[in-house]
């Protein structure tokens, strides 16, 4: 049997959205404020027993947080083409981090975005 071992980070950032070609109130302006869940996957650890230092995921989602905190997505590449849903942040996320974590034993699993208290996206790619 092959070892596994799943990270997760939370955190956060607050923004607003409007969503094009949308039938209801969320076609106007209207903020939230996101939590988003970063999943990893390790499959062996480094000499220190890690899979991946929390601080580093912690460090590269935070990253990508600031750049869309306090800011009108609808106005930030690449939402100002891609409608800001809560499925295309969480797949920027996905992408972004992916790039930014990825390497042979340890790779970006799932980001979840949490729009509101009740409702989340969880993007993953096979």
């Amino acid at each position: 049997m092959t070892a596994s071992y799943t990270l997760k980070i939370c955190t956060d950032f607050a923004s607003a959205h409007t969503l094009r070609d949308y039938p209801g109130d969320c076609s106007r302006m209207h903020g939230h404020n996101w939590k988003v869940e970063v999943e990893m996957v390790a499959s062996e650890l480094d000499p220190a027993g890690m899979g991946i230092d929390f601080k580093e995921i912690k460090n590269a989602a935070n990253e990508i947080a600031k750049r869309l905190d306090h800011r009108y997505l609808n106005e930030i590449e690449p939402f100002d083409r891609v409608n800001p849903t809560a499925e295309n942040i969480a797949a920027y996320f996905y992408r972004q981090l992916r790039g930014m974590l990825d390497r042979d034993s340890v790779r970006v699993s799932a980001v979840t975005i949490w729009e509101t208290d009740r409702a989340s996206v969880r993007y993953a790619e096979d």
